[in-house]
């Protein structure tokens, strides 16, 4: 997703000279034909979040779309202060991109997870939160957020993840994706989780004659509520996956959807992260298995609820 996204952003930025990409002093593996190309269009902050999101605010108010970077949970935690008072306040066209969504950096511990922040991101008033599934919707989601007019999150993966879309399908901001159509279950995924839930809806087709609807919720904020209710509506059982906390995340909206609107599906479920921090030491993979969020995870838990049925 990582390169995806600059080479997306490169693109638009050579078509727009609002367009400015501030980092907090990293990247440069993948910002230097950027950086070489559009250098006025380019601002290295330093390792300073917190001035990085200052600055940005700033810039954007004198008319600049600015897209600032950094890894994990350091362009959210660090500067929550600024995102909310500079930037969602004045409603300035500022993009918060966090690289390494989720468990990216593993071996890396928690100081280094970004689990909690679409929790935080959505709480912060005219905010729109995105979370792409793969390199396709990160382009997508990139050429939108250009457009959009006030200001934003966009949690991307880490480097090297795999195509899930073979092309690039329908895309708006706020409305979800079906990757594929079932009529049993709903399987709502954010994020870099798109890979691993397709997995698990094929295998659910394939061995348990389960026909699973899976929807790639990109857009966290605005939710797109017609889709939710849709799938409590015409299939049995939602179940949304995200790397991330079920407390505020993903699972958490669909069921303020749902709860509100006096929907509710003969089974819900939340696959995420239960409480506490990461107690084991491994790489994303590891730590995704280790959790249930891995294709056999997802399988595991969906089986199960089904058996309750």
């Amino acid at each position: 997703m990582r390169n995806a996204f600059i080479e997306a952003l490169a693109e638009e930025a050579r078509r727009d000279p609002r367009v400015v990409l501030m980092t907090g002093d990293l990247g440069f593996g993948v910002f230097e034909p950027f950086m070489r190309e559009l250098g006025p269009q380019f601002v290295n902050a330093g390792v300073a979040e917190q001035n990085m999101t200052g600055m940005a605010a700033g810039m954007a108010l004198a008319g600049k779309c600015v897209f600032t970077y950094s890894i994990a949970n350091f362009p959210v935690l660090r500067p929550l202060e600024q995102i909310r008072n500079d930037v969602a306040y004045h409603h300035a066209d500022v993009r918060i991109v966090a690289v390494g969504g989720g468990m990216s950096y593993g071996s890396l511990g928690p100081s280094h997870h970004a689990t909690e922040d679409l929790a935080m991101m959505r709480a912060i008033p005219e905010l729109l939160v995105v979370a792409p599934g793969d390199p396709v919707e990160t382009r997508l989601a990139v050429r939108a957020l250009v457009r959009h007019r006030g200001p934003a999150y966009l949690r991307l993966g880490r480097a090297g993840e795999p195509l899930v879309h073979t092309s690039e399908p329908p895309f708006e901001l706020g409305r979800a994706i079906t990757v594929r159509e079932g009529s049993d279950v709903t399987l709502i995924s954010t994020g870099g989780q798109l890979r691993d839930t397709v997995a698990a809806a094929d295998v659910l087709a394939g061995e348990d004659g389960v026909s699973a609807r899976v929807l790639s919720m990109h857009t966290v904020k605005p939710l797109d509520e017609e889709a939710v209710l849709a799938a409590a509506r015409e299939t049995g059982a939602v179940f949304t996956i995200e790397e991330h906390s079920v407390i505020g995340g993903l699972g958490g909206a669909v069921a303020e959807v749902l709860m509100e609107a006096d929907e509710r599906p003969q089974h819900f479920r939340r696959i995420g992260l239960r409480g506490g921090f990461t107690s084991v030491t491994g790489d994303q993979e590891f730590l995704r298995a280790h959790y249930g969020l891995d294709t056999a995870g997802i399988l595991q838990t969906v089986r199960s609820v089904l058996a309750e049925a």
